[in-house]
């Protein structure tokens, strides 16, 4: 059977990390703590998002900032993946982070480290380079943090760039990229955010579906993007837009890790808008991606099956 038509979808990460994962008996300090052998995988937003695409039967093309010896690991766990890269050159080397579980009392303890300071000629070439990329139009996602020396409006400026090419933006951020980007009068396509940072941004709760649709659809109108989604976790996503505010319900399910669900959500529905699929479907395919995520440990994204599975029982509402 012939894969489905999609158009291009190129995803960006900017602050990539090796991520080793361990765990160790206890986490006390002072002591020489003997960790068992981590495992090791290329993390990283747009990384993530591409992976998942490629576990539902999509392509992307993922675009990555890779420096030093720890980039070029990375570049090769992402061809041995059979991920299409193209690889960016950072300023320094490729950060790591270090997740440690202490067995004692199963919490996880996450240390992350830094990656390098990026300058103005670097942002420079950089947004030339995802620009270039992009001209076969599609969609572009930027997804996770930026490194430091990125300025916060990269995003807006990221917009005017890809104005020419038909391209169509979808920015997963935080922090003061999206306080800058939430206050913005250059739409975004897509801006998603969680139920956490839509409350930080709203200076008030958002208890109900209702409440995160009517924010999302307030920042619609003022300009900050053309559509608005907001993740409530066990409660599924909104979307706000032209075609209306929408709920798709998330999957009942154990929860293993809630890490990579947002990025599974983004590469559900990407996938189902580069498939030309009406929005509130797509918003249901992103919800199957991220309940299937948080069935499996941190690193292991959806699983296609589980996808299917949830998306065949979904719920949509219109709000």
């Amino acid at each position: 059977m012939s894969a489905p038509m999609q158009a291009p979808i190129l995803t960006v990460t900017l602050n990539p990390a090796l991520d080793l994962s361990t765990a160790t008996e206890e986490v006390r300090p002072e002591l020489k703590l003997r960790c068992d052998k981590p495992e090791v995988d290329p993390g990283g937003g747009g990384i993530n998002v591409s992976r998942a695409i490629k576990h539902m039967g999509g392509q992307s093309t993922a675009m990555v900032a890779l420096g030093g010896a720890t980039g070029t690991r990375i570049a090769d766990m992402l061809k041995s993946d059979g991920l299409s890269v193209v690889r960016l050159t950072a300023p320094g080397e490729t950060r790591q982070s270090l997740a440690v579980t202490d067995r004692s009392t199963g919490g996880q303890y996450r240390f992350v480290l830094p990656g390098p300071e990026w300058h103005k000629a670097h942002v420079a070439d950089m947004t030339q380079a995802i620009a270039e990329a992009a001209r076969a139009g599609g969609w572009v996602v930027v997804s996770g943090s930026n490194p430091p020396g990125v300025p916060a409006g990269f995003e807006q400026m990221l917009t005017v760039r890809l104005k020419n090419s038909g391209a169509k933006l979808l920015v997963d951020t935080s922090g003061e990229a999206l306080r800058v980007l939430a206050g913005s009068s250059t739409p975004v396509d897509v801006l998603r955010m969680d139920s956490h940072e839509a409350e930080d941004l709203a200076g008030r709760p958002l208890p109900t579906r209702e409440d995160s649709a009517g924010f999302a659809a307030g920042l619609v109108k003022d300009g900050a993007a053309r559509s608005v989604i907001v993740a409530r976790g066990a409660d599924g996503s909104v979307i706000a837009g032209p075609d209306g505010a929408w709920h798709a319900a998330a999957a009942r399910v154990k929860v293993v890790s809630a890490v990579g669900a947002g990025d599974s959500f983004v590469a559900g529905f990407v996938l189902a808008m580069a498939r030309d699929w009406p929005v509130p479907e797509a918003l249901a395919l992103g919800a199957a991606a991220a309940s299937a995520a948080v069935m499996t440990p941190a690193t292991d994204l959806c699983r296609a099956e589980d996808v299917d599975r949830f998306y065949g029982e979904r719920v949509i509402t219109q709000l």
